[in-house]
């Protein structure tokens, strides 16, 4: 497997969920490198922005950014050790994040596999940009899919951030959850299409704002909250960058 790499070590923490329909849920994350989209403002930039591509980001604009060197932001590691790593917890319900972990279908089967035969209590979230259809096995082994289409304002072209075929899979499923990731107010049209083209139902819908900071989502809440009352979606916050600002491994 190929995870992100945090401090010598594969990304494997123990925190609580921050965002989406289980938000505040004790959770063990773990982080796959890797990504097929490459969104400006996203915060795990270190699992895609690779030296040599072309890719923007927000980051650019800070003294001292430079893409990331592949070799030493990658962590290869085998599933059984994976597996031994996350029983080490004393928690059962397993997040597997990115970059974008759908890239790694197999290696992830394999893994739940393992948990699931070794205790049957283990609950497995998935949380994918929407833009790969899972295999049946995959599909087997996942409880939750928080699904987070990528609109315009993630600097992606349309053809990559939206895959009709798999967002109707989504949709269908009772285990499937969306998140999209507002900007602006402007942002809104964009997700009433997608929702509209897909039939996803607004119970399973969440705007989270956009933002790195406290005060940047601050700002934003004052009016996604009343966009969410007044649409009938759920609204979601970024629960740990209140707590411990734009940090790994919490």
């Amino acid at each position: 497997m190929k995870l992100a790499r945090l401090e010598g070590r594969p990304e494997i923490f123990y925190t609580l969920q921050g965002e989406g329909k289980n938000l505040g849920q004790p959770s063990v994350f773990v982080r796959t490198s890797l990504c097929n989209l490459h969104c400006i403002w996203c915060d795990t930039d270190y699992t895609w922005n690779w030296e040599g591509t072309r890719f923007e980001h927000l980051f650019d604009q800070r003294p001292g950014y430079t893409k990331y060197k592949k070799s030493e932001w990658i962590e290869e590691i085998s599933v059984k050790d994976t597996a031994e790593l996350l029983e080490s917890y004393d928690c059962k319900n397993i997040v597997l994040t990115g970059g974008e972990p759908m890239l790694q279908q197999d290696e992830l089967v394999a893994l739940c596999r393992l948990l699931k035969e070794k205790d049957g209590r283990y609950k497995i979230e998935i949380e994918t940009n929407g833009t790969l259809l899972p295999g049946e096995d995959f599909d087997r082994y996942i409880d939750q899919y928080n699904v987070s289409p990528k609109l315009s304002n993630s600097n992606n072209p349309e053809k990559l951030r939206l895959k009709p075929d798999v967002l109707d899979f989504f949709s269908k499923s009772d285990k499937a959850f969306f998140k999209f990731v507002i900007d602006t107010e402007t942002d809104l049209a964009e997700v009433q299409q997608v929702i509209s083209r897909h039939s996803i139902r607004k119970e399973h819908v969440y705007l989270m704002p956009q933002g790195v900071t406290p005060a940047q989502l601050h700002e934003k809440r004052k009016w996604l909250v009343e966009i969410c009352k007044a649409h009938k979606y759920n609204y979601t916050d970024r629960l740990h960058i209140h707590i411990w600002g734009s940090k790994r491994g919490v």
